[in-house]
Order: C-alpha cells, then sequence, then structure tokens
C-alpha cells in the first residue's frame, strides 16, 4: 500500500443523515455515488468484521487505513486510464512524446499527498458485526495544490541548474554535479505532480502541465550531467616539508597542472574517481659552482576508485638548485611536478 500524507483529516457533517435504526446512509454505494460523484470526489471505502485479536476502536482504525488506501489506489488507477487515454489519442511527435514519458512514470508515484482529506466516523453494525469506513477528497482542492507543487518545482530546478551553470564555469564541477543532483530531484517531483493532474483533471492541457518547460529543463540536465560526467575527479592528500617547514608548493602547482589537463578536484574521497597521495622532503646534498643543491625525495600514489585499488606507486628525487636551502628545496619540489604528472597522466587523463 503506497504511502498516504494526510495534511488534513476533518469528520464530515454528512454522517448526521441516517438511515433506519442510526445507520449512515454512505454505507449504501448508491447513495455515496449520489453524495459524492466521481466527476468532483476520488473516495475510498472500506468494510469488514472485528478480528479476534483487536478491540472494535482498533478495527475502526484499521479499516479507516484501508479505505485511505483504497482511496489512493483509485487515484493511480484513474492515472493509468487517463494516460492510455491520452497515448491513443494524440498524433502531435511533441505530444506523443509526453504521453511517451508519462506512460514510463505511471508506476512511479508512490507518495500521494491528500490535500482536503476528509473522514466520516467509521460506523459499527451491531446486527451484523461489521465496521464500515469512508474517506473522500475533493478533486479541486487536489488540482490547485499540485498545479502550485508543480510551479514550485519547476522554479526550484531553473534556480539549481543555474547554480550548477555557474559553478560549471567556474570549474568547480563537484559541486556542480551535486546541483544537477538536487534539480533532478525538483524535476521528478514537478513530473509526479503533472501526472496526478491528469488523473484529478482529465481536460487539462499540454499547455497547463508546463509540459514544454519541464522536458526543456530536462534536455538540460541531461546535456549539462554529460558534460560533468567526462571530467576526471580527483582526491589529492600531499605531505611535505621543506627542511622540515610545511609547505603546499608541490601540492598546489599539481593541482594547477591536473585542472589545466581537465581534471576537477574534491575535498570528498567519495566522490572522486581517483586519490593521489604524494610524500615530499627536501634534503642539502652539496654544491655546485657556488650554487647549493639540493634534492626532493618524493613518492607518489594513485588509487583508482573504481578499480578500489592502487594502479600506480614510484619513489623518485628530483634535483634542485639555488642560492640558499630553502629556495633550492622549492626548485626541487616545483620541479617534481611535470615528472608527476607524466607518471600519473596514463591513468587518469
Amino acid at each position: 500500500m503506497s504511502k498516504v500524507v494526510l495534511l488534513t483529516l476533518l469528520l464530515s457533517t454528512f454522517s448526521v443523515a441516517l438511515l433506519g435504526q442510526g445507520k449512515p446512509r454512505w454505507i449504501q454505494q448508491t447513495e455515496r455515488e449520489r453524495s459524492f460523484p466521481s466527476k468532483t470526489f476520488f473516495t475510498g471505502y472500506a468494510q469488514g468484521n472485528v478480528r479476534k485479536d483487536e478491540s472494535v476502536e482498533d478495527a475502526k482504525n484499521r479499516l479507516l487505513k484501508d479505505a485511505l488506501g483504497l482511496l489512493s489506489e483509485n487515484i493511480r488507477i484513474t492515472v493509468r486510464s487517463q494516460t492510455e487515454s491520452r497515448t491513443v489519442s494524440t498524433t502531435t511527435n511533441n505530444v506523443q512524446r509526453f504521453d511517451a514519458v508519462f506512460a514510463s512514470d505511471v508506476q512511479t508515484v508512490s507518495d500521494i499527498e491528500l490535500v482536503g482529506l476528509r473522514s466520516e466516523p467509521p460506523y459499527y453494525d451491531s446486527e451484523t458485526a461489521i465496521i464500515h469506513a469512508f474517506v473522500y477528497v475533493n478533486r479541486h482542492d487536489l488540482a490547485s495544490f499540485y498545479k502550485s507543487a508543480l510551479a514550485m518545482n519547476i522554479a526550484q530546478a531553473e534556480s539549481f541548474m543555474q547554480t550548477a551553470q555557474n559553478l560549471e564555469t567556474a570549474s568547480d564541477k563537484v559541486q556542480a554535479r551535486r546541483q544537477c543532483e538536487v534539480a533532478n530531484l525538483s524535476l521528478t517531483e514537478a513530473r509526479a505532480a503533472q501526472i496526478l493532474l491528469t488523473a484529478i483533471e482529465p481536460s487539462i492541457t499540454h499547455s497547463e502541465l508546463l509540459f514544454a518547460k519541464t522536458e526543456e529543463l530536462h534536455d538540460r540536465l541531461v546535456q549539462m550531467q554529460a558534460r560533468l560526467a567526462q571530467a576526471v575527479y580527483v582526491y589529492m592528500k600531499s605531505d611535505e616539508s621543506n627542511f622540515s617547514k610545511a609547505t603546499t608548493v608541490l601540492g598546489n602547482r599539481l593541482k594547477s597542472e591536473l585542472s589545466a589537463k581537465g581534471c576537477s578536484f574534491t575535498d570528498d574521497p567519495t566522490l572522486a574517481d581517483f586519490r593521489v597521495f604524494v610524500n615530499a622532503t627536501t634534503r642539502h646534498h652539496g654544491s655546485e659552482f657556488g650554487f647549493i643543491v639540493c634534492y626532493a625525495d618524493v613518492a607518489v600514489q594513485l588509487f583508482d576508485v573504481r578499480k578500489d585499488k592502487s594502479v600506480f606507486q614510484d619513489e623518485f628525487s628530483q634535483k634542485g638548485i639555488s642560492t640558499s636551502l630553502e629556495t633550492a628545496g622549492r626548485k626541487a619540489l616545483e620541479d617534481a611536478v611535470p615528472i608527476i604528472v607524466n607518471k600519473i597522466s596514463e591513468w587518469i587523463l
């Protein structure tokens, strides 16, 4: 049974109209159909006996939930019926695309927010030991709610996609990808609202359903996600020092070099395609022609997240020459970067 969100649950005054012996009129199908026509209401009716392991009140609550489930199923059946009818009767390419999308998505509607839901007090018939439960909701109330939800989710999707585009332009592809995921959630909610509106208002037009807008956003989102999927996402951890003084010279330069080749970086290792680990220290070697000679001893490891294993590991030393220990060490660290890029490029680029 689908999850039903009860936003408003009110007791109706209809139950005061009673049959003989104090029975409410709504327990009769003909009376329900007369007072709650299907063109105006969705309804759910359930009846049953009290089980051995439950009280009358517990049985009433159980059957009320059953009635709610039947009302929700009534809406889903109507959605499928309307979708099939629209698919058969449409001819233009745009409309055919619209209904093809709906036909594939009808089964995804599971959570239905029943705004304005009303319930008759469950009635226990002591003569037959049967409990009756009846719930209903006005189509107009539902339509107003889902039209607002549709417009809101479209606006949210547009906002998220604009943010994603700005982030993509700024080369922050990790955050751009996240914004696309959120935008997709909003479009999914918009699609659900469209599906339900076809059942609530059978005469609703494609224009009123804002189909052209949602499909435009969907196409743009797919294209953006395709571009972002082509980027290589890298998590990098660099532990480096220049004569015992912590530095980020090698790490910053390595990020710059790889970014220029199309890589994007993330601080979350779970989002990365590759993880790069670098350890580098410097040492004094001697002097040449009055200049100080230092070496950077570098260890690099490349982990492929998709393969879940280390695909490259190496150690090397790079020479640096300058007029002081610090600048010679810095030069050695900087000159080690092209070597690292060359070594790992065949794996990540």
